[in-house]
């Protein structure tokens, strides 16, 4: 079904989020470590680079992990694209993508962390703030808190939470929260500024 009814930069992160993901099983298991290249480290250790800022996007750590990430990707993401077209969510996407590895890096120098990181999360939370600012009243349901939410109190207080276990840093958890709040902000304020000028002719 989301073959034929998904828009074409959603359907093409999907296909190319899949085939990294079922290549990075294929080339583990071979013994070759694709993570080296493609995700993001800090520069600390010795094994950043430039390039790593847009691919770790594509890489993710397991089945959930990607499959979370790539149905938000769809429910959000498709009508996103159904509304500001292609060019935009594209560039919503990898702008909210770079931010949150920009902010997360930022974080990561700052307390002198080593890291590496992978995933789509933070552009994700890009389209969901984008998602709130053009439906704010439309209710969202997750996972584990069956309630429907408003999205303009829904995804404020995911940003909100992302900075608490960001700055709480608790022992075991791996997250790069940082990079969640990242791509939310700078999602917020693609979509901002697109909303206010949506009547302006260029």
């Amino acid at each position: 079904m989301f073959r034929f009814n998904l828009p074409p930069v959603v359907k093409n992160i999907l296909i190319i989020n899949v085939i990294v993901y079922l290549a990075d099983r294929v080339f583990t298991g071979l013994g070759y470590d694709y993570t080296r290249w493609l995700a993001l480290y800090t520069p600390n250790t010795g094994y950043f680079r430039p390039f790593q800022l847009v691919t770790h996007m594509f890489m993710h750590a397991g089945l959930f992990h990607i499959f979370f990430n790539m149905f938000g990707v769809i429910v959000f993401g498709r009508v996103i694209e159904s509304v500001w077209g292609s060019k935009r969510i594209f560039i919503l996407f990898f702008v909210s993508g770079l931010g949150a590895a920009g902010l997360q890096l930022l974080v990561y120098h700052l307390t002198g962390m080593t890291a590496v990181m992978v995933g789509a999360s933070g552009a994700l939370y890009g389209l969901l703030a984008a998602f709130a600012l053009l439906f704010p009243d439309v209710e969202l349901m997750i996972i584990f808190l069956p309630i429907p939410i408003k999205a303009k109190y829904l995804v404020p207080a995911f940003a909100v939470l992302s900075l608490f276990l960001g700055v709480a840093n608790f022992k075991g958890d791996n997250i790069a929260h940082f990079a969640h709040l990242g791509g939310a902000i700078f999602g917020f304020f693609i979509a901002l500024y697109w909303k206010k000028n949506q009547f302006r002719i260029y």
